[in-house]
């Protein structure tokens, strides 16, 4: 379903030498959506920018953004300068999906080369939002392994990778489970690092002799915010100050809920001896 922009804008044809036609209203609300996309998947905002004008661009039209972390705007002009559409959109929610960043700057550059008709569009943008994900299970034991392989680096032994392995598993299985029912994205990343660092201090509980050490502190890094850090730091070096506020202190907020929930774990264990 296409959304229609806030402002209606004068309905006349694109037109191009290879007799590509798409109405303005059909690519301003195309815009719309190729920046909502990167946007929820976690693109920086210097690249949203300048794949929304690289594609306005193609079909002859200059491009006015205001990217803002859950909003976006913009405005096509033509040659002579007159406004032809306004449009704005909010995005709610955010997942990290790198499948669809790449192909939408793929598919930008196809557009630079031969302008695509409005059909061609579309569906090569509900191809890329229809992509499916890795199954689950797979994702579970290669961030385990990952998991496992960091306490490896760390200097643990292979009982600790082994640990660090069910309790990364553990970890995010209850994170994909929060998302699932919606919870608080901060109270999701402090849960699940409760539950991945439980199941390292039950196995500490259960053999006294066990150091684990490095598996306590393995075990929480797959909830480290990395995309957001690196956004973070790229919006502000681009002069993206507000977006790159945002994003900085989103991840912090993630950062303590990490540091809570190790809190949590060693308040309780202490009680415990």
């Amino acid at each position: 379903m296409h959304l229609a922009p806030i402002l209606s804008p004068v309905n006349n044809p694109v037109q191009h030498p290879e007799r590509t036609v798409v109405s303005i209203q059909a690519l301003g609300s195309f815009l719309l959506e190729v920046g909502v996309a990167l946007l929820r998947a976690g693109a920086a905002t210097k690249r949203i920018r300048i794949n929304l004008r690289r594609l306005a661009d193609a079909y002859g039209y200059s491009l006015d953004d205001h990217i803002e972390p859950r909003a976006l705007s913009l405005s096509l002009r033509s040659r002579d300068q007159e406004e032809v559409f306004n449009g704005t959109r909010v995005i709610h929610g955010q997942v990290v999906n790198f499948k669809m960043i790449s192909g939408i700057s793929r598919m930008s550059w196809s557009v630079v080369e031969k302008p695509w008709t409005e059909d061609q569009l579309w569906a090569e943008l509900d191809r890329l939002k229809s992509l499916p994900d890795y199954p689950r299970v797979i994702i579970l034991l290669v961030v385990a392994l990952a998991g496992a392989a960091f306490c490896f680096v760390y200097g643990g032994g292979l009982i600790e990778m082994a640990i660090t392995f069910g309790a990364t598993f553990c970890g995010l299985w209850a994170k994909q489970e929060l998302v699932k029912r919606s919870f608080n994205p901060y109270l999701i990343t402090y849960l699940s690092a409760v539950t991945a660092g439980m199941v390292t201090v039950l196995f500490s509980l259960a053999n006294q002799n066990l150091v684990l050490e490095h598996a306590l502190t393995t075990s929480f890094l797959f909830l480290i915010p990395g995309v957001q850090l690196i956004n973070s730091i790229s919006d502000l070096m681009d002069g993206e100050v507000l977006n790159g506020i945002d994003r900085g202190v989103n991840a912090l907020m993630h950062a303590l809920g990490i540091a809570l929930g190790l809190s949590t774990l060693i308040f309780l264990f202490s009680l415990h001896t």
